[in-house]
């Protein structure tokens, strides 16, 4: 198995994009100015046990989804991509395919989310899947929130959660 990666610009900087031969392995939201950083790669070699190589144009496809995404178009991104599911398992991965079945412009609490993944009252172990996602934005964890019909947080991004969600409530409201 090869792995290799590209960096894809989102509105929140340069996002990390990590793919196997079989489908998409990673997709990380970057918090530094500068594309390669070291510890992103470092992340995901430890976790895969394998190098991965740098090649140009390998998430052109999915900068092109993005693209169409944050102009507001309601991509669903399971639809275009195969996702390699290596890095996740269990009920948190249970919890992530359940996530990618929420419509956009739409929300369901955590307690929703264990129910549909086959485990009512893991609300907790949803908020820690969608925490400890390896697919941020194109698994729209963001789309995940509070019982109480809040946001709450996305990773230490609040802001990023509420920007997704006005961004498809927006969208979804011109069309």
């Amino acid at each position: 198995m090869s792995f290799r990666y590209d960096f894809v610009p989102t509105p929140f900087g340069h996002a990390l994009a990590v793919f196997s031969d079989t489908g998409i392995v990673g997709f990380d939201l970057s918090e530094a100015e500068d594309p390669n950083v070291p510890w992103l790669l470092e992340s995901f070699i430890r976790r895969l046990g394998a190098t991965i190589d740098h090649d140009a144009g390998a998430a052109d496809a999915l900068a092109h989804l993005l693209a169409a995404y944050f102009e507001g178009e309601p991509i669903r991104f399971d639809e275009h991509l195969s996702f390699d599911w290596r890095l996740i398992d269990g009920f948190a991965r249970a919890a992530l395919e359940s996530v990618c079945e929420i419509p956009w412009g739409e929300t369901m609490s955590y307690g929703e989310v264990a129910i549909v993944a086959g485990s009512p009252g893991a609300a907790r172990a949803v908020g820690t899947a969608c925490r400890l996602t390896p697919f941020s934005v194109i698994v729209p964890v963001h789309r995940v929130i509070r019982s109480d019909g809040t946001p709450g947080h996305y990773g230490a991004h609040p802001e990023r959660k509420r920007f997704l969600l006005d961004l498809e409530r927006e969208a979804g409201s011109r069309s």
